[in-house]
């Protein structure tokens, strides 16, 4: 890899594996829904000027009914149960329930029939990473609540189901285009809402969290990933998932002062693992034209 590959890949492990900490911190003091709307609408106001300037907005408005639905699936939904599970589950134990979600990828590629094979390496990796999410949920359930633990799991099947929707509606179109166009659905659908749960009071550090996560964690992360992938494969790309969950991990330990479980130690390197060995593809069937392609779809996850 090169030495601007590992660059990128450096800065997009940061910039998701900071998200939930963050997440954490604002949702003290701000209601989800308004977060959302925090994190979609400063995003799509720094993407859509990107699609106006490349001429893509009719692409945008011709294929803006799935894009819709991919920003309600991947942000809208998912991004307000996370805010609402961290109101009572650590960061540290959301970062690693989300690291399941190739897990439950493979499963929907199973109950799809697609023509991809999965290999007995693929399965072994599914079992052992499910071994991995049932030991975290099961002995750390002292440090949160199940109902919290099922809400995050609903988020993973959110994740999994928007690539599915890029993979099947909207492969022809550009990654910015969809991006600019979920988070302003998305923040456009919760601006009823916020207004209606909208704060008193905004401290300097819950501004500057949302800012963050908006700014660089959404509209910036989309970007650097973008460029990662034409310059490293969208193969080993992947693998910045596992990284970033171990940066979120050692934050919220760090930062946040919480507790190292025996859940975490115990549960996180299965769910690594098994998510490394479940969504492993053969070098082979990596195209060039989806290493070289600018019109790669890419998924937002944090």
């Amino acid at each position: 890899m090169t030495r601007r590959g590992w660059l990128l890949f450096s800065a997009m492990s940061v910039i998701w594996g900071i998200p939930y900490l963050l997440i954490r911190v604002a949702v003290r003091h701000l209601d989800p829904g308004v977060l959302v709307l925090g994190r979609t609408g400063p995003a799509a106001l720094l993407l859509l000027p990107l699609v106006f300037w490349r001429g893509q907005v009719n692409v945008l408005i011709k294929n803006l009914p799935w894009i819709a639905v991919f920003g309600v699936v991947e942000f809208g939904v998912p991004w307000f149960l996370m805010a609402t599970a961290e109101k009572h589950i650590t960061s540290s134990l959301t970062s690693l329930l989300i690291c399941a979600v190739p897990l439950f990828s493979v499963v929907a590629q199973k109950i799809r029939r697609t023509d991809e094979h999965i290999s007995a390496r693929r399965y072994a990796g599914l079992l052992v990473g499910a071994i991995g999410v049932a030991l975290l949920v099961g002995l750390d359930l002292k440090g949160g609540s199940i109902t919290w633990i099922g809400i995050m799991m609903v988020v993973g099947v959110g994740y999994s189901i928007g690539p599915i929707i890029l993979a099947t509606k909207l492969t022809h179109v550009p990654g910015p285009v969809v991006v600019a166009g979920a988070t302003s659905f998305v923040a456009i659908c919760w601006i009823p809402w916020s207004v209606l749960h909208w704060p008193t009071h905004l401290s300097s550090e819950t501004l500057s969290c949302v800012a963050v996560l908006s700014i660089v964690c959404t509209a910036g992360a989309f970007l650097t990933f973008f460029e990662l992938v034409k310059e490293i494969g969208s193969t080993r790309s992947v693998v910045v998932t596992y990284v970033n969950t171990a940066i979120a991990v050692v934050l919220g330990i760090v930062g946040l002062g919480e507790p190292l479980t025996v859940g975490i130690a115990i549960g996180f390197p299965l769910v690594i693992v098994g998510s490394i060995f479940a969504t492993s593809i053969p070098r082979e069937t990596v195209s060039s034209e989806d290493v070289l392609s600018g019109d790669s779809n890419l998924t937002v996850n944090e």
